[in-house]
Formats: structure tokens, sequence, C-alpha cells
């Protein structure tokens, strides 16, 4: 009976993989065992091999998913490559603010960095870091900021505020 119920969720899992908008062009391959789905097989970024996990793992049957979806890109990228493609990601995501956030990338890992305003913010640059080609792996190193922080601005500002109060320090000319 098992063997019934496999064949019929691997029939499943392959309509799904076959015709979902984000996945179909890629030809993934899909096994079936004791309601377990192994999947094989390549795709463009990082956001397609989780929309993998996604929509099988919603099946009724599947037990779990073994993700063995390999991430390439068509020809070479590299890391600046990777960071370009980022950055254009989180631009396009309004949810983002580039003024803020900015992106490293070492080997397909992209470290995530700068301060965020809420969790919401967080989840968004993941996400939009996460479509972009070659990210293989994204790292959040994303801050809450502190509403008491000091930008760079007000931070400079106070301190030749500062300066100018204390008497006791001397001018200086800079010719």
């Amino acid at each position: 009976m098992s063997g019934r119920i496999d064949r019929e969720l691997q029939q499943t899992v392959e309509s799904v993989l076959n015709n979902d908008k984000n996945l179909k062009g890629y030809g993934l391959q899909a096994y079936v065992n004791n309601g377990e789905v192994e999947v094989t097989g390549i795709v463009d970024s990082l956001s397609e091999k989780e929309h993998v996990n996604r929509v099988l793992s919603k099946l009724n049957g599947v037990r779990r998913v073994n993700n063995g979806v390999s991430i390439s890109t068509d020809g070479a990228i590299d890391d600046e490559d990777v960071e370009f493609e980022v950055a254009e990601e989180l631009n396009a995501d309004p949810a983002v603010n580039l003024k803020h956030v900015g992106a490293k990338s070492v080997r397909g890992t992209v470290f995530l960095q700068g301060h965020i305003t809420d969790q919401e913010e967080k989840k968004a640059a993941i996400k939009a870091a996460s479509k972009a080609r070659g990210v293989t792996n994204v790292v959040s190193r994303l801050k809450l900021e502190d509403k008491n922080d000091l930008s760079l601005k007000e931070l400079f500002h106070s301190q030749v505020n500062n300066d100018r109060e204390n008497p006791e320090k001397e001018d200086f000319i800079v010719e």
C-alpha cells in the first residue's frame, strides 16, 4: 500500500514542480519514499531553492522534503557581481532602506549589515537578498536601530558644540 501512495505522491510532486511558475523551467527531479521527497536539480537563486521547500511541504502526504537542489548561474559571477545584484534587489523592495542596509558577499554567502527600524524590514531585506543571482546563503548582521542612538550627523554636531562650550580648550586655526 505504501508503494501506491508514494507513486501517487510522486506524480503530485512532479506536477507541482513542472507547473509552478517559479520552478517549471528548471526540470527539477523528485523521488518519493515513505512520504519523504528527495528533490535534485539546479535553480538560479536561493529564494527559488527555498520556494521548493515551501510548496512541497504543503502537499498532503509529504512528511519531509530533502532539498538537494543546487544554486548556479549562467556563467561566472563573482562576489562583486553578487553584491551589485543584492543591492538591486534591496533597492527594489520599498520595505528596505538602503541608507541603513548594505551587503557584503563572500563566495556567495551574503552578509547583511546595518541598522533596521523593525523586524519587518529585516525579513524584507533577507527575502530581497535571497532573490539575487549567485546568493547561496544570507546571514543577517542587521541590528535593530536604537531610537536613542545619534546619527553620524547628530554625533558630529554634538561634538562640535561640546568643543565650543568648553572654555578650557584652545581654538585651533587651520590655514
